[in-house]
């Protein structure tokens, strides 16, 4: 999720254990540990721009990880502060080690994918029950958190980390009602869907992108589960065949492996842009929840060598024109 609600979360739980001047102290080394996994994102190599989606949340983020990302946070905090600190070494490990070990499950319960068992799995373990950003799940959380440092209360931190389950709670429940309608939605098309996800659209728990998969084809939708549900008819798309779409491309080429590094990490919910580029899309993310709009891609060179990689991009052009039609999906034809 997002540095401030990483960090919030990570200062939550070492702060909800603790009481009167040591407060502040647990909740900063709590913030700075939950912050701490996303370094990964400065692991890059300008030649191979795909190394960035295979190293994020990946052994930063593993539960194997934690006393060790843990033991490296605190260890710099020992040495930079410890006069400020005024505590010894183990306990400063030990609240940056509650706060570390909020990161990776949080993240988890995103659906970007997390690499928790790493290094005896590379099964990305993501629940699809949070947006990546969510203010409605953050604000209330680091609100609570503030009120727990400024208060000298431990019991606003618990609030936050109750608020935090509670939200969690109800996008769990709101996750399996999107499933069922888009279940539905396929059963009157006359459809039985080989794969179905659903996933939290920008920001809420309200409206959720649902792509399902039949044999050649990727179907891509909206609902609204709850008590003002609705459904939004979305569009369609042929899944990636290489032999079809990319005929040019060589099948020793480092393109060729590229591609399978991404749809390793998309879990082949790929297909070529529908704008007719040559870009291999993750159809399961769009910023409007019923169209084909990937926000990332890898763009293909015909000419390129047999030795030059595929180059990954992102595309959020659109993300500011699409906004109020995503307000209107979410909160429109509600009663007043």
């Amino acid at each position: 999720m997002d540095p401030l609600t990483q960090g919030a979360v990570g200062a939550a739980l070492p702060l909800a254990t603790r009481r009167g001047k040591p407060a502040a102290v647990a909740a900063g080394c709590g913030f700075l540990a939950g912050l701490a996994p996303d370094l990964d994102i400065l692991l890059h190599d300008p030649d191979d721009t795909l190394l960035f989606l295979e190293f994020h949340r990946q052994f930063t983020h593993a539960l194997i990880f934690i006393p060790v990302g843990s033991a490296i946070i605190a260890g710099a905090l020992f040495g930079l502060a410890r006069r400020w600190l005024a505590l010894g070494f183990f306990e400063i490990w030990l609240f940056c080690t509650l706060g570390y070990t909020t990161h990776g499950i949080l993240d988890a319960a995103t659906s970007f994918g997390t690499l928790l068992l790493w290094p005896f799995s590379d099964m990305r373990f993501a629940f699809n029950i949070v947006s990546v950003i969510d203010p409605l799940f953050t604000m209330p959380v680091a609100g609570l958190v503030l009120a727990s440092i400024l208060r000298k209360d431990h019991r606003w931190a618990r609030g936050a980390l109750g608020w935090a389950a509670l939200y969690l709670a109800l996008g769990t429940l709101q996750h399996h009602a999107a499933l069922s309608m888009a279940n539905a939605l396929a059963e009157d098309r006359g459809h039985v869907p080989t794969r179905l996800v659903a996933k939290p659209t920008f920001g809420n728990i309200l409206l959720w992108r649902t792509i399902y998969e039949t044999a050649d084809r990727f179907h891509v939708d909206a609902v609204r589960p709850g008590p003002w549900a609705r459904s939004f008819t979305g569009t369609q798309v042929d899944k990636l065949d290489l032999k079809r779409d990319f005929p040019w491309l060589k099948p020793g080429s480092q393109q060729a492996r590229d591609i399978l590094r991404f749809r390793r990490f998309s879990q082949n919910f790929n297909a070529k842009a529908p704008d007719g580029s040559n870009r291999v899309i993750d159809v399961r993310y769009g910023f409007l929840p019923t169209e084909i709009s990937a926000l990332w891609s890898i763009k293909l060179d015909r000419e390129a060598g047999p030795q030059v990689h595929a180059v990954y991009e992102t595309d959020r052009s659109n993300a500011r024109a699409q906004l109020p039609r995503l307000f209107d999906m979410v909160f429109g034809s509600l009663p007043d």
